[in-house]
């Protein structure tokens, strides 16, 4: 790394979440953009596919103009199946570090990969280099790797508020119901060939009910949360909306945890993270306080059950859910002022 500033590469620049995560690093003092790289409309500047990117950076170029000597960190947001490939041949490079926004190293076993990915692991060598990387839950660990594989946008809305309950044993693991509902900015450039109903734009759509991806990411991680299994439905909805993701998770707390201690023991763990805010207790939630925002916003709420709490956990899917995390876990991973270029 350069004295100055932290050399960066985007690879894949030009997608909802690389336009967001370079709009984002144009703003951040401790970094200085090299390359912004994509298969089309090479030559032309970021500026052209998104206005707010003011600052003057480099015109999209291909993947073999990158000098490898002149960067610090890759930031990858590709199709699943291609940073596996990019990291492999470069991984050498030992001044090299990683932070992948795809599912490639999301999974620490190749045969799940197979199984929710349909594609062999091109890269089962390097797992053992990579780290499954919710911020505020894999902070201490950041620095040890050098493949920092960003969670998906679903995972992060459900884990973070789940994660503290479970580890402190308080809720009953057998009961556990998800119901989340995203903007359609979570399938890529691509949605209208991946959500093909009719009124896509107009509509709530329910899918993946039985086999969404993302399931695989919350059974691996529920197991390193609790030795007890952990049974959860979960159910996404697609929004006739932009971006941002409401989860709402129904949960029966254990004897003698009512909905105040259950919220204490969430804000309690999150007393110092500046970018999970917990609100009073049943207060009602949207995703408006969070779009455009690093921030999940997490409302515990009592229902007319004893043994029923509701609890709402809302994200912006292309910043909390990806790039803002990805340069979260980068101020991490370098010592950075966890905040910066994230205000």
């Amino acid at each position: 790394m350069s004295q100055n500033k932290l050399k960066i590469a985007v690879i894949g620049a030009t997608g909802f979440v690389g336009l967001d995560l370079t709009f984002l690093l144009s703003k951040h003092k401790r970094i200085k953009v090299n390359y912004l790289c994509a298969t089309k409309n090479v030559g032309k500047p970021i500026s052209f596919f998104d206005k707010r990117i003011s600052k003057k950076l480099p015109n999209i170029t291909k993947l073999n103009k990158i000098n490898w000597d002149n960067v610090d960190l890759v930031f990858l947001s590709l199709p699943n199946g291609e940073a596996q490939k990019l990291i492999s041949k470069h991984f050498n490079k030992l001044h090299l570090k990683f932070i992948d926004l795809s599912a490639d190293f999301r999974l620490t076993k190749p045969e799940d990969y197979r199984r929710w990915y349909k594609q062999d692991h091109k890269s089962k060598h390097l797992i053992k280099d990579s780290i499954y990387a919710i911020s505020e839950i894999a902070q201490s660990k950041i620095k040890q790797f050098r493949i920092i594989a960003n969670p998906g946008c679903y995972p992060t809305s459900i884990q973070l508020p789940l994660y503290p309950l479970i580890k402190k044993n308080v809720i009953n693991l057998q009961n556990i119901t998800i119901d989340s509902k995203s903007g359609y900015s979570g399938a890529g450039k691509n949605y209208k060939n991946k959500f093909n109903h009719k009124n896509l734009l107009s509509s709530v759509f329910a899918y993946g009910i039985v086999n969404h991806r993302h399931m695989s990411e919350i059974d691996q991680e529920f197991k390193k949360f609790s030795s007890k299994k952990i049974n959860y439905t979960f159910n996404p909805h697609l929004l006739p909306t932009f971006r941002g993701i409401l989860s709402t998770i129904y949960i029966e707390p254990k004897k003698n945890f009512n909905v105040n201690k259950i919220l204490s023991i969430v804000k309690a763990f999150y007393s110092k993270n500046k970018f999970i805010k917990i609100l009073k207790k049943n207060t009602p939630l949207g995703t408006n306080n969070v779009i455009n925002k690093n921030i999940c916003e997490i409302s515990i709420c009592e229902t007319r059950y004893k043994n029923k709490i509701v609890i709402l956990s809302a994200i912006d899917n292309l910043i909390k859910g990806a790039s803002g995390q990805a340069i979260q876990n980068m101020n991490i991973l370098y010592n950075f002022k966890e905040t910066e270029g994230l205000l």
